[in-house]
């Protein structure tokens, strides 16, 4: 769990459809706390390298990731 903007520990659950996702790296330059990485992740069915939060604990839930992404292959999910 990670402390929110007001102080208030929020629990973020970071989710990537492994299939939309064409490893573009945008949640990856857009995540504030460096936390979306391509390192490491698995290859999807089309060859894609695909994205992965490397530290849900340490996610703020802000969602930069999610907007970003081109393909709408990323949720986030949080609780306050």
């Amino acid at each position: 769990m990670s402390v929110g903007t007001r102080g208030d520990y929020v629990k973020a659950t970071v989710t990537v459809n492994e299939e939309l996702c064409k490893g573009c790296a945008l949640c990856v330059g857009a995540c504030p706390k460096a936390l979306m990485t391509l390192d490491g992740s698995p290859l999807n069915a089309k060859g894609y390298k695909t994205a992965r939060c490397a530290d849900e604990a340490a996610c703020i839930a802000c969602a930069f990731c999610a907007v970003m992404c081109p393909d709408s292959a990323i949720t986030v999910e949080k609780e306050v």
